[in-house]
């Protein structure tokens, strides 16, 4: 029987593996999401977060601090033997009962997890991945976790195909869906700025096949010609439903369209693939936001939104996490994740742009979306209190498993 936190002497610590890459507001989603998670489920623990990318921008972390303000980040490397590369970082090994592999698009910290495990002997658990990318050798550090929580179904079913064999292996969403960062101010002088009201207008993401990743400054990633030329092949094809989408909700709905972005490099998408091709009685009532912006004024955007729709995956997640409509586009190109919205009861309003029998009913659905919004917020909430429910089941597990790992290391003898 596991203990509960009262009976041990210390309080429970988390070392959270998580921040993927900066570029990206959905991927920087992935830490506060599973921060809140740990927040409202664990509140006892102690959760330290190691970042994995070598770059943490001071703006990040002032977001993390102001929503999380206990919360303690280390930095540094740990080789294969264990050895940390900061005094903080052999620190937060020292202290930690469990090692947590935040959500993000693979098991990208396999080797810090194995090493974790095989160095301390402590648990470590994976929440919320896509399994089977990248040539991640995965396998066999999966086979070694306390659980492993894949979130989406296809996932799924490739690990359990390949013979992976956790304690735990299920379906859980993405920890993304509990992101709750606000900048409230920013959000509202913005749609101030752009007479945007509250709840009539939608908010919508271009994307191409492959994101330009050579155009990440930090990443230093050479051009890719073929990715490249793939991006520009299929930019007409994929984009001309969303425009379509914009002039239906403009011409038939009192609403507006926002047009944003999730990843940097798709400002200039936006503008080039959406708003300089709409007809011109549409434009009137289009914004562009030409802007960075950082993940907390996003949330606080979306929830004045009636609604999204567009090609990536994480801004239709905070939208769904707080009961706002989002419709996704997806292809071959991308990974399984999207099949996530099918896994959360939203099957209706995901579309393979593979598809052409599927991109004919893209439009309708948008427009469906934008002309009974209160149908739409019913079916956005629904999702929203399913994933909320498996989210509190996996995150009794995670407790318990720390827990019982606190128990051991502070039983007596030991």
């Amino acid at each position: 029987m596991t203990p509960s936190t009262a009976s041990l002497s210390r309080p429970p610590c988390i070392l959270l593996r998580s921040g993927w890459q900066v570029e990206n507001i959905g991927d920087i989603a992935h830490t506060p999401g599973v921060l809140a998670l740990l927040e409202e489920h664990f509140p006892e623990a102690e959760v330290i977060f190691w970042p994995y990318y070598v770059y943490l921008p001071p703006e990040e972390v002032t977001m993390l601090l102001k929503r999380f303000p206990k919360l303690r980040i280390v930095e540094g490397k740990l080789d294969a033997d264990g050895q940390a590369s900061t005094p903080e970082l052999a620190a937060a090994i020292a202290d930690a009962d469990l090692f947590l592999h935040s959500s993000g698009p693979a098991t990208i910290a396999w080797a810090d997890a194995a090493t974790f495990h095989r160095v301390t002997g402590r648990p470590f658990g994976v929440y919320g991945v896509t399994y089977g990318l990248y040539g991640i050798p995965e396998k066999k550090t999966l086979d070694d976790a306390a659980f492993v929580y894949l979130r989406d179904s296809i996932s799924l079913e490739k690990a359990r195909a390949d013979g992976v064999r956790p304690s735990i292996l299920e379906f859980s969403p993405d920890a993304a869906f509990a992101t709750d960062v606000r900048d409230d101010t920013r959000a509202e002088a913005f749609l101030k700025a752009h007479q945007l009201k509250e709840g009539q207008f939608l908010c919508c993401i271009p994307k191409h096949r492959h994101t330009p990743s050579w155009l990440h400054v930090r990443k230093n990633r050479a051009f890719d010609p073929v990715r490249h030329g793939q991006n520009e092949a299929m930019a007409e094809h994929d984009h001309a439903p969303m425009r379509e989408a914009i002039t239906a909700v403009v011409r038939q709905t009192d609403l507006k369209v926002l047009i944003v972005h999730e990843d940097e490099t798709e400002l200039p998408i936006g503008r080039d693939w959406l708003l300089n091709k709409l007809p011109e009685d549409v434009k009137a009532s289009v914004v562009w936001r030409d802007i960075p912006w950082l993940t907390d004024e996003a949330v606080s955007i979306y929830v004045r939104s009636a609604g999204h729709f567009g090609h990536e995956m994480h801004s239709p997640i905070l939208c769904i996490g707080q009961g706002i409509p989002a419709i996704v586009g997806r292809w071959a190109e991308q990974s399984s994740k999207g099949c996530m919205w099918r896994d959360i009861g939203l099957p209706e309003w995901l579309f393979d742009f593979d598809q052409e029998n599927e991109i004919e009913q893209y439009v309708p659905a948008v427009l469906k979306l934008a002309e009974d919004l209160p149908e739409a917020r019913h079916r956005a909430i629904a999702a929203r209190d399913f994933v909320r429910a498996r989210h509190a089941e996996t995150m009794a597990v995670v407790r318990r498993t720390t827990v019982a790992s606190v128990a051991a290391r502070t039983a007596p003898g030991v």
